[in-house]
């Protein structure tokens, strides 16, 4: 690494502080580019270097060796660490799994701790306290800590394989009881412990779902990860009946029951400032209760809608939208596309004390302050439609419908959009023109649709490239081929390929990016519909009008260099 010399300290730098402000007066990094950083760890409740290094900015063994030069401490390399012959005791287990740290060793009144932050004054505070031990930090890679840290941490299999049957009895709780989930006759056992790490490790990991799968001869546990499915876990399949009655009692359910599919809620406080939602759906199948948990995370609702991945002339026009005081916006996509963390965005953004939000949804699934929320109930008689006409006696002026799903619910939506309330609601068509044939065919006249329906959002959820892409050649045939015009094969982008690292997991793929169809109803499409028309002409007045579909949103993320060729053609597969 070459060396690096102090900067000029700027009078902006104030609002930064430890790591990212070192890396900018070293000129490591851009101002602007470890505010945004910065920003964005604080909106995901993330660490700066978390964000630093897991967003792909700068390399892990290059912050490593740029924070052991700088601030002078020692530099390790993990991978050279004997783990067995680490100090268990030297410091609190728990403490060093929240804080990432490892114990290196500890004599007399020293503690020699592995961290990827030296900066990090409160912990290091935190640390001395809880060991008693003044602390000798040496810095190493953050990727390579958080993986030893998890290892460290002991795993799911170690936690059961002794579990027997007569080992933990669960609480048998009914839904008129209301459990209290959190003694501590019921938080020393074993299955509970495991269910923790569990939850736990799928938020780090940035999990959208768990599954819990029992089968005759064994019983899996499966995280979904950038829209994938992977296998996590194999505990004994003695636990299946004790960790789904753990997860019933706290989320509100009876335990008792277990021949219908049952839904509820619960939560996990981190800190403070986080908490995370679990919308939890039981589901009977041959071999015990199938359950799903969804992970609800309320920071990704406000992350800000550049962070979505619209392309700036597309961002516009639904902030130009959502911004009127009338009319229908609908987005559209299958099950998974984001379309909730899109409309909560929108909310975010109008949610200020001048303004009546009210939204119905099955179930609300984002809690979003100074927003009422209704959870629609069919079997008390509290519909979609029910809700719609109680809010219109409200006095509201922004109004969330989760879905559109029957004719009287359509009809209800669409006239309050043309009495003066801006509504927003989802639908499940394939892009944007199919949408509006969608309320024709539940039998609501053209005249309102073309008259209440200002814009339309279709998207998908494309994996995003990691930071050990490679370029990808390929020849032009090829790219035309995949749906490039000869005006894009300019020379100025590169395809590039899915490789596969430790940071990924070997896929190739980190995170993923939205891809988006926005289609405002202009005056000649709201003829179309007028006339009856059906979704080809809508489609292809929209391609003369400019707006881009699906493939082509998805192939100018792929000149970005966001994701490859095969991802988008996957995704939006036309």
């Amino acid at each position: 690494m070459a060396a690096v010399h102090p900067a000029p300290q700027t009078g902006e730098t104030h609002s930064l502080a430890g790591l990212g402000r070192a890396l900018v007066q070293h000129q490591m990094l851009r101002l602007d580019q470890a505010a945004a950083i910065q920003r964005k760890a604080q909106a995901g409740g993330v660490a700066f270097i978390d964000e630093l290094v897991g967003g792909g900015h700068m390399q892990a063994r290059q912050v490593a060796k740029f924070a052991a030069e700088v601030f002078g401490h020692p530099l390790l390399d993990l991978s050279a660490v004997d783990v067995p012959t680490l100090p268990h005791d030297a410091l609190d287990r728990k403490l060093a799994t929240e804080a990432r740290v490892v114990a290196l060793g500890k004599r007399g009144g020293r503690l020699s701790l592995a961290l990827s932050d030296p900066t990090d004054q409160k912990l290091l505070a935190r640390i001395r306290f809880s060991a008693e031990a003044n602390v000798d930090a040496v810095v190493v890679e953050h990727d390579k800590l958080v993986r030893l840290v998890e290892k460290l941490g002991q795993s799911a299999s170690d936690r059961l394989g002794d579990l027997s049957d007569e080992s933990f009895d669960p609480d048998v709780v009914g839904e008129d009881t209301a459990p209290q989930a959190d003694t501590s006759e019921v938080d020393d056992a074993p299955v509970v412990r495991f269910l923790q790490k569990i939850l736990i490790d799928a938020i780090q990991i940035g999990a959208s779902d768990v599954h819990f799968e029992p089968y005759e001869k064994f019983y899996r546990i499966r995280f979904r990860v950038d829209g994938e499915l992977r296998e996590i876990a194999q505990p004994p399949l003695a636990i299946k009946e004790k960790l789904a009655s753990r997860i019933k009692v706290i989320s509100r359910l009876d335990i008792s029951e277990k021949r219908v599919p049952r839904d509820g809620r619960m939560k996990i406080v981190l800190s403070s400032q986080r908490a995370i939602d679990f919308r939890v759906s039981t589901l009977p199948t041959l071999f015990g209760e199938k359950i799903v948990m969804r992970i609800l995370d309320p920071s990704s609702a406000r992350l800000g809608i550049e962070a979505l991945g619209y392309e700036p002339d597309q961002k516009q026009l639904l902030l130009d939208a959502i911004h009127r005081p009338y009319g229908m916006i609908l987005v559209t996509g299958p099950t998974g596309s984001g379309k909730t963390v899109s409309l909560y965005t929108c909310l975010n953004i109008l949610n200020e004390p001048g303004v009546n939000i009210s939204t119905a949804e099955d179930p609300a699934e984002i809690n979003l302050p100074g927003v009422n929320q209704v959870n629609v109930n069919d079997k008390a008689g509290l519909t979609f439609s029910a809700a719609l006409k109680s809010f219109l006696r409200q006095d509201p002026d922004v109004i969330m419908v989760g879905e559109i799903r029957d004719p009287e619910t359509a009809d209800i939506a669409i006239k309050a959009a043309q009495t003066g309330h801006m509504v927003l609601s989802t639908l499940h068509t394939n892009d944007a023109p199919t949408t509006l044939t969608r309320p024709a065919n539940m039998g609501v006249p053209g005249f309102n649709i073309a008259s209440s329906v200002i814009l339309i959002t279709a998207q998908r959820l494309a994996r995003r490239l990691c930071s050990c892409k490679q370029p990808l050649e390929l020849d032009e045939t090829a790219l035309l081929k995949a749906g490039f015009v000869e005006s894009d094969l300019d020379g100025s982008w590169t395809p590039y390929r899915p490789v596969g690292c430790e940071r990924c997991n070997g896929s190739g793929y980190k995170g993923r990016v939205g891809i988006y169809q926005v289609m405002p109803i202009s005056e000649e499409t709201q003829k179309i519909i007028l006339a009856g028309g059906n979704a080809l002409q809508i489609a292809r007045q929209a391609q003369i009008e400019g707006v881009r579909d699906l493939r082509r949103s998805g192939l100018m993320k792929v000149m970005q260099g966001a994701t490859s060729i095969e991802e988008v053609l996957g995704v939006t597969n036309e």
